[in-house]
């Protein structure tokens, strides 16, 4: 006990306390390797209590008893041999005094965290964005632990609040592990709010399944897809903290994916996991999100499927809610509703976000305007009206061609909203955008309100959101005109348009009287393709909140600007697909 201050000391309880010699012992308690587990092997009315005091502690054999090795279990068992001392096997003496210390850091932990400030700003300097009240909260709360799962509702700014909590403990080089939609999101974010002495982090995108050496950076950036490949190779690189977004990504276990994650976890110290879906009724899937986080928080699965679940082998909690209650209580899991923060947000939030992209799928888009982008570089033949026909066919084929080939991106995006309980207006505006929809999002029995359907199957699918037999309705940007779809949690924008009334107008779908909650409008964007030019002329800046727009129909002039956007776009296209043609 000389490592520890009085003021330590005083924290800790009785039974952490070194004890006495004691006069009798009543077994041993040894380190099994091959089972990873603390054995204790005493009379039977010693091993009888340890299985009824201990769900999880029950082993194959008659006078034995189980415990895995996590501190609070080292706690309890310190607790139980305050009554009935055990014998540690020798070989296993300095295993066992560090998972008692262990055990005590723990408890001074916890206790110290009830007197750390109840928010926190991160240090001047290290981060140039600017928290909200409960954001501030959200970072001392992460700043109070090494592990634990952020998760709060969609919306609430997680990657914000784990940016700071990495500015703040200066945990670089950090490992963020996204789905792979999310990876160039990451990527801005990070370089958008975090700086190292006054600069941008330096950023590296980890690609392929084949490990290689690493170059020097501050944050790296993995998405999930790829851990199984670099299952062996991570637990020997020296990061500092471990970043898990939406970590429900490994709520399957006995996967090589779920096993590189697990062994990435054991190898670092801070690892935090976000998500605003933390708590499913299949008691499995939480089970394995946890064990991620805090291995055997929740005990071993025959003993959690035993008291959480409907017995041994079920995968379904019976309370739910009970389960989410522990997980704050012991201070693992943070999670905050819109409807609790709610007046500290704006009614109306728009945020831009970039996804990834399919290369493949929008080269071979353009592949067939490519004569068309080389005539109307090259052929001064062409009359003005003649220019402008073939300018405003090239750009609508590039939106085209950008929007499908990020439609299954968009489409992961809008399934982790719908996931988290939200009702998404998802908007669009080519009917091939939309098929892709479809077909993706089929599961959801989604609405469609389209140039295609009927005013009758239109009156439908807006009855079937509003009534709450669907949670996703997907519009025609231009046909968003006189509905009142105000159940809407969500606005997603799959596609651009060149107006801003035109997204304005698609926003107040929702936006209406009667819409008590706090709307959250996205904007999702590629990197390449048309969305740059559309960003650029609707004064979108990625990650950056939307503050100005449209909310008057089309005027002359703005209809001539549209034009002038996409005069500039096809001048882009026309460098880009052919940038050695002569003028």
């Amino acid at each position: 006990m000389t490592d520890y201050t009085p003021e330590e000391k005083d924290l800790l309880p009785a039974y952490l306390l070194p004890q006495p010699t004691p006069r009798r012992v009543y077994g041993t308690l040894s380190w099994n390797r091959r089972r990873k587990c603390w054995v204790v092997k005493a009379e039977p009315s010693v091993t009888e209590m340890c299985k009824r005091l201990f769900p999880g502690s029950g082993g194959a054999k008659r006078g034995e008893a189980r415990f895995a090795n996590h501190r609070r279990l080292v706690g309890e068992m310190c607790w139980l041999m305050m009554r009935f001392p055990l014998e540690v096997a020798p070989r296993d003496k300095a295993l066992w005094d560090e998972a008692v210390s262990m055990a005590r850091r723990e408890v001074i932990r916890r206790e110290q965290a009830a007197s750390l400030p109840r928010q926190m700003t991160p240090p001047e300097g290290t981060f140039t964005g600017e928290l909200m009240s409960f954001q501030q909260e959200g970072l001392a709360w992460l700043m109070a632990r090494d592990r634990g799962l952020l998760a709060d509702e969609m919306g609430l700014g997680k990657t914000v609040q784990a940016l700071a909590w990495l500015a703040s403990r200066r945990a670089f080089p950090a490992l963020v592990v996204p789905p792979a939609h999310l990876t160039r999101n990451w990527q801005e974010e990070a370089a958008r709010f975090l700086r190292l002495n006054g600069k941008p982090p330096r950023i590296h995108i980890i690609r392929g399944l084949k490990p290689y050496d690493l170059p020097e950076a501050d944050i790296y950036i993995m998405h999930y897809l790829l851990l199984r490949g670099w299952k062996d190779a991570l637990p020997s690189l020296p990061f500092q903290a471990v970043i898990f977004d939406e970590i429900q990504e490994l709520r399957h276990g006995g996967t090589e994916k779920y096993s590189a994650a697990s062994l990435l976890s054991e190898s670092c110290q801070q690892v935090i996991g976000l998500s605003g879906t933390p708590i499913y009724n299949r008691g499995g899937e939480i089970w394995n999100v946890i064990n991620i986080l805090d291995f055997h928080f929740l005990g071993d699965w025959e003993s959690f499927s035993r008291e959480w679940c409907y017995g041994y082998g079920s995968a379904v909690v019976i309370k739910p809610d009970l389960l989410g209650d522990y997980l704050r209580r012991e201070g693992l899991m943070l999670r905050r509703t819109k409807q609790e923060v709610l007046h500290e947000l704006p009614p109306k939030r728009r945020l831009v976000q970039e996804l990834d992209w399919n290369d493949k799928v929008y080269a071979a888009l353009m592949a067939p305007i490519l004569p068309d982008v080389i005539r109307w570089k090259q052929d001064g033949t062409l009359t003005a009206s003649q220019r402008a026909m073939l300018e405003q066919s090239i750009s609508l084929h590039a939106r085209q061609a950008t929007g499908v080939a990020k439609a299954p991106y968009v489409c992961q995006f809008v399934r982790a909203l719908l996931d988290g309980g939200e009702k998404v207006l998802l908007f669009a505006h080519h009917h091939q955008v939309m098929d892709a929809f479809k077909k993706e999002l089929k599961a959801f029995s989604p609405g469609f309100i389209t140039g295609r359907e009927t005013s009758q199957a239109k009156s439908h699918a807006a009855e079937r959101f509003m009534i709450g037999k669907t949670d996703l309705l997907c519009v025609s940007l231009r046909a968003a005109s006189g509905l009142n779809l105000q159940r809407a949690t969500c606005v997603v924008f799959g596609e651009l348009d060149w107006s801003p009334a035109v997204h304005s107008q698609a926003e107040d779908r929702a936006h209406r009287i009667g819409q008590e909650d706090s709307l959250l409008c996205y904007y999702l964007v590629s990197p390449q393709g048309s969305d740059a030019v559309m960003q650029e002329a609707l004064g979108l800046k990625v990650s950056q909140f939307v503050a100005l727009m449209g909310d008057t129909p089309l005027s002359p002039d703005e209809a001539e600007e549209n034009a002038r956007c996409a005069r500039r776009h096809v001048e882009q296209l026309a460098q880009r697909l052919c940038p050695d043609a002569s003028a």
